[in-house]
């Protein structure tokens, strides 16, 4: 792939990335109906790749947080058309690599020094590249080390990109633009944590620490003294991200090892240390042939608050069913219900939050659950598909659910995933909200 050699970083310069791109996408749109307008049979698949291509090749070169909700929307295989899911999945893994020179002026910006006045040796070639730093590896006193290097002028550029990327976000995901403004508000307050390097290093090594005793998850060592706000260095893991690791076509045990790893790791998170990794999509995760699970980025972690805590998972026991009057309050305190809703407005959302429920919790009601049971995740999906086109909803005056809710649910769908693409069979060990 070819290295990029400048990033635009002014407000002037990324906004006329974005009206370029704007204006290639309502070519696209004037091209399909033309099109359509001689030949009815014409689908909209063709245009869904045409705008995926020119959306996915405008945000890759810009970075950043535009990039980071190409990404986040690519993980959730229901929402998006196919087209825009693998366009935009390639931003776990590969976006054009930034150039040597602007690697070694962001070393010269943090550390008054080059890469190679620091390390014993430092390959100028990124080994991996995604939407808010790129990995170089490099070695010092026979250690082998994993440098990530935050892309120029990302920080700085959070607000007015979100900003500029909602008009797509609404476009393709053909929400109100309340439910964006909503969404948007949540993810810009932690891709702000997500470009801080340093409060990422303070949390991979208090989540490393309290997470060492959980049987096969590996982590690595941290190195203070060669990181700053945006550079981060840590000891090299070795693993392969999930579809290279699928390749290899693991056995079940190692299948189902790896699967119970991601799921204890999760359960301890949320539930006793209180703040989770929140950003489970693959490129986060190195897998071993011996069944090992390493984790190698807390960018992206999410405080858990108490009373979100506890109503949460009030209503995702299916417990709450049977239990009208706490179903009632727990409703109202998650923002499920408004007291200005209509009766039948009330009746239609508690109907549509109690299937939400049985879905998302079905694995706990199980001892082992099969995570390669594709029926159930078909009837997500179509859950997913029925709620997009229900009038009720789409005229919603209110978005519904909790600000905290949209990582948490995120966390979950993104563990779900990986644990359907594992086909893993994971014991299912029941947390004290459920006993």
């Amino acid at each position: 792939m070819k290295n990029q050699d400048k990033i635009p970083t002014t407000k002037v310069e990324r906004a006329a990335k974005f009206i370029k791109t704007g204006i290639k996408v309502g070519s696209n749109y004037v091209k399909h109906y033309a099109k359509k307008a001689f030949n009815s049979e014409v689908s909209r698949e063709e245009l869904h790749e045409a705008n995926a291509k020119d959306i996915y090749e405008s945000l890759s070169q810009l970075k950043g947080s535009a990039l980071k909700v190409a990404q986040m929307m690519s993980m959730d295989k229901n929402v998006l058309p196919k087209a825009y899911t693998e366009r935009f999945t390639m931003a776990q893994y590969s976006a054009p690599p930034l150039s040597g020179p602007l690697v070694v002026k962001t070393f010269q910006k943090s550390f008054g020094k080059t890469p190679q006045a620091m390390f014993d040796t430092f390959n100028m070639e990124a080994t991996n590249a995604a939407s808010i730093g790129q990995v170089h590896q490099a070695t010092h006193e026979g250690k082998k080390l994993a440098v990530k290097i935050q892309y120029p002028g990302v920080a700085d550029s959070i607000r007015s990109d979100l900003k500029m990327v909602k008009p797509f976000a609404v476009t393709i995901l053909q929400l109100p633009n309340k439910d964006i403004e909503k969404y948007m508000l949540e993810v810009e307050s932690k891709l702000i944590e997500e470009t801080d390097y340093e409060l990422e290093l303070k949390r991979s090594i208090e989540i490393s620490e309290a997470c060492q005793h959980i049987e096969n998850i590996v982590f690595t060592k941290y190195y203070p003294e060669f990181s700053s706000k945006r550079i981060l260095t840590m000891e090299w893991l070795e693993g392969k991200h999930l579809k290279e690791f699928l390749e290899t076509n693991p056995s079940q045990e190692v299948r189902n090892k790896i699967g119970q790893a991601l799921w204890d790791f999760y359960d301890f998170q949320i539930h006793t240390h209180r703040a989770v990794h929140a950003d489970p999509h693959p490129g986060n995760f190195l897998m071993r042939e011996d069944g090992t699970l390493g984790i190698i980025d807390f960018g992206c972690i999410k405080e858990i608050p108490s009373d979100f805590y506890d109503n949460y998972f009030a209503v995702i026991n299916p417990a709450i069913l049977d239990d009208e009057a706490t179903l009632m309050r727990t409703f109202y305190a998650m923002e499920f219900l408004f007291e200005d809703d209509s009766p039948a407005l009330r009746e239609f959302y508690i109907a549509l939050f109690k299937q939400m429920i049985e879905l998302l919790c079905r694995p706990f009601r199980y001892d082992t659950f099969d995570f390669g049971d594709d029926a159930y995740f078909e009837e997500i999906y179509a859950f997913g598909d029925r709620m997009s086109k229900m009038k009720e909803i789409r005229e919603s005056k209110q978005a519904r659910g909790s600000r905290h809710s949209l990582y948490i649910n995120r966390t979950y769908f993104g563990l779900y995933t990986l644990l359907n693409d594992l086909r893993a069979q994971v014991v299912i060990k029941k947390p004290d909200w459920l006993k």
